[in-house]
């Protein structure tokens, strides 16, 4: 699936999973790698934030968004952005438009792009005043220490779904058409735990 970025939005933010977060991961729809962990900030309200900060099994504080830090057009659009260009942006921070996930449950508001013919999200089906897309803020917090490879994920993953581990449930590759997925609090820990070890 890729998650589609484009374009950095007026008035707020974007992440790369360099480090799950709310567009945090950025991977690509290819067998690229995915970033993993590159921290970044979504808006989320303060409630949701502490009742998973009570389990390490349940999603919520971070978020593993896949973007496309390749160009690719669509409808004659440049839709890459990486977390590079989060990066770029004012204030390090961009709106995730195009986003069409309906398991998105946070604070968000509507994804103008649905709206506009000429963009790549146009959703003809839907109405200003019953929007069908939200989108999210999401802001740059840091890139892991070293460039964590899918391969490696998937590695970890096979073994903890065998023995048991924090990725043995992991919805990259449970759900892995999802270009934004939560991660728990478990598997976000392990994950950046690799930043410091050397690759198997």
């Amino acid at each position: 699936m890729p998650r589609q970025l484009k374009r950095a939005c007026r008035g707020t933010p974007e992440p790369e999973m360099e480090a799950p977060a709310g567009k945090h991961i950025k991977a690509n729809k290819t067998e690229t790698p995915v970033k993993p962990l590159g921290e970044t900030k979504t808006s989320d309200s303060p409630k949701k934030n502490q009742a998973t900060k009570d389990s390490r099994n349940e999603p919520g504080c971070y978020w593993l968004m896949k973007s496309e830090p390749e160009s690719r057009l669509e409808k004659g659009i440049d839709v890459k952005f990486g977390i590079e260009d989060l990066k770029a942006q004012p204030k390090q921070t961009a709106c995730w438009d195009g986003v069409r996930n309906y398991q998105i449950v946070k604070e968000a508001y509507p994804d103008h792009t649905q709206f506009e013919k000429d963009s790549p999200h146009y959703d003809p089906s839907s109405k200003k005043d019953n929007p069908k897309w939200s989108m999210v803020d999401v802001q740059f917090v840091r890139m892991t220490k070293r460039f964590i490879p899918l391969t490696e994920l998937k590695g970890h993953y096979h073994t903890h779904k065998a023995i048991g581990g924090p990725l043995q449930n992991m919805a990259l590759f449970t759900r892995q058409r999802l270009s934004v997925q939560p991660v728990t609090q478990g598997e976000f820990d392990f994950i950046l735990s690799l930043e410091d070890k050397k690759p198997n």
